[in-house]
């Protein structure tokens, strides 16, 4: 990797960036990394610069790919954050410093890893840029964890599984959490990972390719018939997600047929309509596998139509259409959305921050012990989300599983106080019935009723809910008390 190879990467992303300072910085990582090895034997600036490519491949702004090739000066060399802060300025500085409190969170035992993954957190949550230096870092030390002792990979490679790739796919950096799933997977379960890289790239792959360019042929000829500028790409699952579905429906590889999609990309939103309209008068489609996410983004942004027809052969075939800002968006998550908006870097603010780095912020406050916190934000924000609507059509995004008593405090703590009954799809539903995509709830209440059920503590989800209904139930006994001994 070369130094000119990120400037031409950045000058393709922003042609006005000051590429004289990401020179400099090199010059100055350069220096201070001389002589320095990785494990591998290579020169220990090629890390620095891979992280710093990686920042630039996903549209990262010029402070946050600058960050990247100093990343590690003030925790492996002789210059310090202060002397990086004199040379770079603040904002570039708080970045390095932000990274470099990362990585000093080492693996010690159970109890310092929960802690440290406390610290990360609330690292991101100040500023999502941090986070995106070290899911780089990370990518390119999974590429060389070849060098270190298998204990060791494995370790890594479990810690980014758990923690990094959830992440990533919360920021919607999809291109960088399938690169971390599969090197993970290749260490976790490599006799898994070789058998069905085996089957993936030699047994299926161009029979694959075939069926892929006969789609190609036949929609490219009547989106042209139709006027519809476009391009077809052709996406192979990753070997991972493969995998995962394997093990999640107890099935063989042969088994699994939505194993590629086909994504259409377009130049305006009108075109990918138009674009699913063809597709539908081409092929039959399976009504319940279309979903409208330009409608209704995903709740890290993530906009696109997806249909699966019954294609060529009626054969299974899934297709996401797309305009290119939002096929950018969907690569690079949260950094190319900024890029997009103008918003050239920047600690994340109220009018950018997703909804779940808010809920972060707020377990944080609420949690008994680090352990309450861990274990929290793995059940309530790498949840899978689903998309609930009020009847005002406003959209809900909560944890899988939720129930109506869910959506109720996510309105308003007092419509979940007040809550006397439900209704989902305009019908009458019980208060634990979990929740399902595209669902219109709508609550009944009791403006007399006096406080939560503590028995719905049994069936929510979301902790939200759950604190709002313990923090009522405890006022509710301490009144109760209050009528006994009225000198409390």
């Amino acid at each position: 990797m070369t130094i000119k190879q990120i400037i031409s990467k950045v000058k393709e992303n922003d042609p006005n960036a000051d590429v004289d300072l990401l020179e400099l910085a090199y010059e100055y990582a350069a220096k201070a990394h001389d002589g320095q090895k990785r494990m591998a034997g290579e020169s220990y600036i090629q890390h620095s610069l891979h992280t710093a490519y990686l920042l630039a491949q996903i549209k990262a702004d010029l402070n946050t790919v600058i960050a990247g090739i100093l990343h590690d000066v003030p925790e492996d060399t002789e210059y310090d954050l202060e002397d990086v802060r004199k040379n770079f300025g603040d904002d570039i500085a708080g970045l390095v410093e932000g990274i470099t409190k990362l990585s000093k969170l080492k693996y010690r035992g159970v109890e310092r890893y929960r802690e440290s993954l406390r610290k990360m957190f609330l690292a991101m949550a100040q500023d999502l840029r941090v986070i995106l230096i070290k899911f780089c870092d990370r990518l390119h030390n999974l590429r060389t964890l070849d060098a270190l002792p298998q204990k060791k990979q494995i370790r890594i490679a479990r810690e980014t599984l758990e923690i990094y790739a959830p992440i990533a796919g919360l920021l919607g950096v999809w291109r960088l959490k399938w690169q971390m799933e599969d090197l993970c997977f290749k260490y976790l379960e490599p006799d898994e990972y070789k058998k069905l890289e085996y089957k993936y790239e030699i047994e299926k792959k161009v029979e694959r390719s075939k069926f892929i360019q006969k789609v190609k042929n036949t929609l490219g000829q009547k989106l042209s018939d139709e006027g519809i500028e476009y391009r077809i790409e052709g996406r192979f699952k990753h070997l991972y997600s493969i995998y995962q579905k394997m093990q999640k429906k107890d099935r063989k590889f042969d088994e699994i047929f939505d194993v590629f999609a086909l994504r259409v990309i377009t130049n305006t939103i009108p075109d990918c309509y138009k674009v699913l309209g063809v597709i539908h008068s081409l092929w039959k489609p399976k009504g319940d596998r279309i979903k409208d996410y330009i409608a209704v983004p995903k709740p890290n942004g993530y906009r696109s139509l997806h249909t699966t027809v019954f294609g060529p052969d009626n054969k299974s075939t899934e297709f996401q259409i797309r305009t290119n800002e939002m096929n950018e968006e969907a690569l690079y998550g949260i950094s190319a959305h900024w890029h997009y908006k103008g918003e050239k870097g920047g600690a994340i603010n109220e009018k950018n921050q997703p909804a779940w780095v808010k809920d972060i912020l707020n377990i944080q406050r609420h949690a008994k012990s680090t352990d309450d916190f861990i274990n929290t934000i793995k059940l309530d924000v790498f949840h899978k989300r689903i998309f609930v609507f009020s009847p005002k059509g406003d959209v809900f995004d909560l944890p899988e599983g939720s129930t109506p008593v869910d959506f109720a405090y996510h309105v308003h703590s007092e419509i979940g106080n007040k809550m006397n009954g439900a209704m989902i799809n305009n019908k009458i539903a019980s208060l634990d019935e979990p929740l399902k995509n595209g669902d219109s709830v709508e609550i009944i209440i009791d403006k007399k009723r006096k406080g939560p059920n503590s028995d719905w503590l049994k069936f929510v989800k979301s902790n939200r809910a759950k604190e709002k209904i313990k923090y009522a139930s405890k006022g509710s006994r301490f009144s109760q008390l209050k009528k006994i001994f009225p000198g409390m």
